[in-house]
């Protein structure tokens, strides 16, 4: 098991205060809904119902922060959905404001209610981005050879066991969603015949299960190849593949190639497997790593027949 270490005391202490001032905003608004309009000499709404509507929505998501506070990484979509609304609503209210539609005085109601809580649940959000990405202690992890040697593909045999009889080309995929994962598939179906010149077998590593990855391979004539499911990821980290970066996940060179990519018919699809794992290509030989192309992003292209070549 993967461990990592606890969130910082005061990401708590900020989600149980946020929590306790949503929760007494929300009642103080669902019990005086006309209070706050009578300071700000205000009309009073038609409908008061709604302002208290408004209120109880406030008090819930208060409920949310506190529970949050308990595991503040763990927690991180209740988080997240505060932090947008925190954000779309002081625009919203910049443009009722600009417009004349509500007084200047109803924005320090923006202020505690949004604006001081923005730098704060960025921190905690970063935190829980950084703590996803962690893979925490591999020691645990068996060597490389005999992760091979446990590895067993479609076809019956070990990873180690088929490097034994000829160099094997290992590819490790992205998500089967993913529009690199699709066209890598494509490159490797056209590229599969300079690999086998080459004396080496193609073999592939997924985390599908293997019924739905034979299906999705069918299409693009490669079901026969010997594959691995790796769902747990134990082969992807065991041989150092990561998860990735903001920038090799969604940077502008990601961007850019994932937009050729789909206008050359790569088109992506639901996610299969952890969107955030990084691809690779190893080259085994006698049970063991002889060559190792580790993606700089997950856009990036191996030239295949190339890889394929095993040392003299």
């Amino acid at each position: 098991m993967m461990t990592q270490s606890p969130s910082p005391r005061w990401m708590r202490s900020v989600l149980l205060a946020a929590g306790l001032y949503n929760i007494l905003w929300g009642a103080f608004a669902v019990l005086f809904p006309g209070a706050i309009f009578s300071w700000l000499d205000m009309p009073q709404p038609n409908y008061p119902q709604f302002w208290q509507c408004i209120g109880m929505i406030v008090g819930v998501y208060g409920i949310g922060y506190a529970i949050a506070a308990f595991d503040p990484a763990r927690h991180w979509p209740i988080v997240l959905v505060g932090f947008l609304g925190k954000v779309m609503g002081p625009l919203g209210m910049v443009q009722a404001l600009w417009t004349g539609q509500l007084p200047w005085g109803f924005a320090l109601n923006c202020v505690t209610n949004d604006l001081i809580w923005w730098v704060p649940f960025a921190l905690i959000l970063k935190h829980a981005w950084v703590q996803y990405q962690s893979e925490g202690d591999d020691a645990h992890l068996p060597a490389e050879s005999s992760l091979l040697a446990d590895a067993q593909t479609t076809g019956g045999m070990s990873l180690a066991e088929l490097s034994q009889q000829q160099p094997v080309l290992l590819v490790f995929l992205r998500h089967s969603g993913c529009t690199f994962c699709r066209e890598a598939l494509a490159d490797l179906s056209t590229g599969r015949a300079k690999i086998e010149k080459n004396g080496t077998k193609l073999a592939i590593v997924h985390m599908s299960t293997a019924e739905s990855f034979a299906a999705f391979t069918a299409s693009y004539g490669l079901s026969d190849v010997p594959a691995v499911s790796d769902p747990e990821r134990r082969l992807y980290r065991g041989l150092g593949l990561r998860r990735g970066k903001l920038a090799q996940l969604l940077g502008f060179s990601v961007w850019w190639r994932g937009t050729e990519s789909f206008f050359a018919g790569h088109h992506p699809g639901a996610l299969d497997g952890d969107g955030t794992q990084m691809p690779g290509v190893f080259l085994l030989q006698n049970g063991r790593v002889v060559r190792r192309f580790i993606h700089d992003n997950a856009a990036q292209r191996p030239d295949y027949a190339a890889l394929s070549l095993a040392p003299a």
